[in-house]
């Protein structure tokens, strides 16, 4: 992978964790539940005893958030240049299902294991997490296939 494949990818993984992050703030605030994933980080690092200032420490759950992001946007890119999935609609809608689920079990997991139980509504916290990774895989691949475009038609227009 060279510079300009991690810079995409890298921009793609901005877009879609920012529009998914969007969403859960939305969430959030529509049905009065803490469903903000970065806040929910700073708790579970909290509760993991890692001695770091409240600032550095919200700073560093949300750098965890989109680092997390950049891993899945790795994922689809090996499956989308691969070819195991084509770069479509369903296939984004797939990738953020899947997302989704994994997303959920790893807070389940996190939840588990540091004994963090936070008087949110479980199941809404879940159906919501589901949601805003489907609204992840759908931006990741627009805005993956929209790079491609833009780098074609730059390639093709643009001379240096």
């Amino acid at each position: 992978m060279d510079i300009y494949i991690f810079i995409q990818l890298l921009l793609v993984s901005i877009a879609a964790t920012s529009a998914m992050t969007l969403f859960s703030y939305a969430a959030s605030e529509s049905f009065r539940e803490l469903y903000k994933e970065p806040v929910l980080l700073t708790f579970m690092l909290t509760k993991l005893n890692i001695e770091v200032r409240p600032k550095p420490k919200a700073i560093l759950a949300w750098l965890l958030h989109y680092f997390i992001g950049l891993l899945f946007v790795f994922a689809y890119y090996y499956l989308w240049v691969n070819n195991i999935l084509p770069i479509s609609f369903l296939s984004g809608f797939l990738l953020g299902f899947v997302s989704g689920i994994i997303g959920i079990l790893g807070w389940m997991i996190m939840f588990k294991l540091s004994n963090h139980q936070p008087q949110i509504d479980f199941k809404g916290y879940y159906f919501q997490l589901l949601l805003a990774h489907i609204i992840f895989g759908l931006v990741a691949t627009v805005v993956y296939h929209l790079s491609l475009t833009i780098l074609i038609l730059a390639k093709a227009y643009v001379t240096v």
